[in-house]
């Protein structure tokens, strides 16, 4: 973590949609950081496949990942390993991010493209639409323009794509209520499929097995558990870890560091703002960020 140079988030505005479930299986917010410092955070392991469009003046948005350095908008997969999100612009960095729950990533950004990689332009996703997007999305006069403009692109490629294997959306809803507590014996019986088949089907489409998905996911409830101020024994009681020496495995994996650091990681500082249907039962920690109006 000591390489990391998280914004100042006094100085970061979040807006969110005024309307947030105008599209099942999509969350969104858009930051705006006024201020030209520049920004290095680790991009860690989430339940959802997430498109960031970069909106400043310029490409501000640097990605980079051993032997690879992107820039611009970017599509980031569940498992994206040792990446970091990073970037300067001289008017400050403006972004719009998009959580895809990986039965709608599949629509909206095609079989084809690998749901647990690291990082993907996406330009190399959607081709000249990518860039039409970012224009109209540059041109909107606020945030509430914009999320409808994203609304309406993400809404023309799910109609005109496959979707998941119901039985495969089934297993992967299954997961996100019990929160990552569940065998894969139990999925398969759920939805009618021999475990063999599951593995592969479910493999195939999200690109990962079973049960690597329900770790993830119960990696992520343990990490919101963590931030708001729970000792880590506590959480891995509640997360359905074995013991908290389980869990300190389970966080090395995902992350690299210890619950100790992901207590206090900056990539879960925003999400009492910017994401707060996705935190757990507890009361989250008071984030600094100003959320504005989505107008």
């Amino acid at each position: 973590m000591s390489t990391e140079s998280p914004p100042d988030w006094a100085s970061v505005e979040v807006a969110v949609p005024r309307q947030p479930d105008r599209l099942p299986g999509v969350s969104m917010a858009g930051f705006r950081q006024r201020a030209p410092a520049p920004v290095q955070i680790a991009m860690v392991a989430h339940p959802s496949v997430t498109l960031f469009v970069d909106l400043s003046n310029e490409d501000s948005l640097v990605y980079d990942a051993p032997g690879r350095r992107e820039r611009g908008s970017m599509v980031v997969g569940l498992v994206p390993g040792d990446l970091r999100l990073g970037g300067r612009a001289a008017g400050g960095i403006e972004c719009l991010q998009i959580r895809l729950s990986p039965a709608l990533a599949v629509a909206v950004l095609g079989a084809s493209t690998d749901l647990s990689g690291p990082v993907v332009s996406l330009e190399d996703v959607w081709g000249r639409d990518a860039g039409r997007t970012e224009e109209r999305l540059r041109a909107a006069a606020s945030w509430d323009e914009r999320f409808t403009i994203a609304v309406d692109a993400l809404g023309r490629r799910t109609s005109a794509r496959p979707a998941l294997d119901p039985e495969v959306a089934a297993a992967w809803w299954l997961m996100l209520t019990s929160r990552g507590r569940v065998r894969v014996d139990s999925l398969a019986d759920e939805v009618g499929w021999s475990r063999k088949r599951l593995w592969s089907r479910f493999r195939s489409q999200i690109g990962l097995t079973p049960k690597h998905a329900a770790r993830l996911v119960r990696f992520d409830h343990a990490a919101h558990l963590l931030a708001a101020g729970n000792a880590a024994a506590q959480v891995a009681a509640a997360s359905g870890y074995a013991d908290q020496a389980h869990l300190h495995r389970e966080v090395k994996v995902f992350t690299g560091v210890t619950p100790t650091a992901v207590a206090a990681a900056p990539w879960l500082a925003i999400d009492d703002v910017a994401w707060p249907t996705s935190l757990p039962d507890l009361t989250p920690p008071t984030s600094p960020i100003r959320q504005v109006p989505a107008k």
